[in-house]
C-alpha cells in the first residue's frame, strides 16, 4: 500500500493512514526521497496519528528517513505520535532524539517553520 505525499508550497505533508509494515515502510522511504528530489522541498511533515504500532525496523526506516531527507536539504517533523508508539519506542531503546516533533500537523508546521528560520 502506499502512502500520499502531498505537496504544499516548499513542504510535503505525510499523513500515514495505515499500519506500517517493513515493506510500506521500505517503499514510503523511497517515495518520499524520490518526492523531495522531484520537488525541491525543504521541508516535510510526517503525521504518525493513525499508527498504533511499531517496531524496531519501522522506527529504524523512520530515523533513517530523517537523514536522508536533511542529506537532501529537508527538514523532518515527526507529528501525532500516540502514547503507545513512543513507549514501545523507549522500551525498545529507540529514542530518535535528534527528531523533531510535534503533537499535531498544525504545530508541526510551526516547528518546521521555526527549524527553517522562517517566520
Amino acid at each position: 500500500m502506499r502512502i500520499p505525499i502531498l505537496k504544499l508550497h516548499e513542504y510535503l505533508l505525510v499523513s500515514v493512514q495505515v499500519e506500517l509494515d517493513d515493506q510500506t515502510a521500505i517503499k514510503f522511504q523511497e517515495d518520499l526521497l524520490n518526492k523531495i528530489h522531484e520537488t525541491g522541498s525543504i521541508g516535510v511533515v510526517v503525521d504518525l496519528t493513525s499508527v498504533e504500532i511499531i517496531d524496531s525496523f519501522i522506527a529504524k526506516v523512520l530515523g533513517e528517513v530523517v537523514t536522508m531527507a536533511e542529506l537532501m536539504g529537508a527538514k523532518v517533523v515527526f507529528t501525532g505520535i500516540q502514547p503507545a508508539v513512543s513507549m514501545t519506542l523507549i522500551d525498545l531503546g529507540i529514542h530518535l532524539s535528534e527528531v523533531q516533533t510535534a503533537l499535531d500537523l498544525e504545530q508541526g508546521l510551526v516547528k518546521l517553520r521555526q527549524e527553517l528560520g522562517e517566520k
